[in-house]
């Protein structure tokens, strides 16, 4: 029984065959924007940093 492929699938599958130069401007793309070393300390100290919120933020009444 073969498994249902999508058009956007066999399109992106088709393009990255025709285009593999892609695949490294994508590992690029995500490196800029999310591939980034953690610091534990810069983490620990943001979440200290938070400041609690009222549970609904539209409120203009005390």
């Amino acid at each position: 029984m073969a498994m249902y492929e999508s058009e956007h699938t066999k399109f992106m599958r088709e393009f990255l065959d025709k285009h593999p130069e892609e695949l490294t401007e994508q590992r690029k793309g995500r490196a800029l924007w999310w591939d980034k070393p953690q610091d534990v300390e810069t983490t620990k100290a943001n979440a200290q940093s938070l400041v609690a919120q009222k549970p609904y933020v539209y409120q203009t009444e005390v």
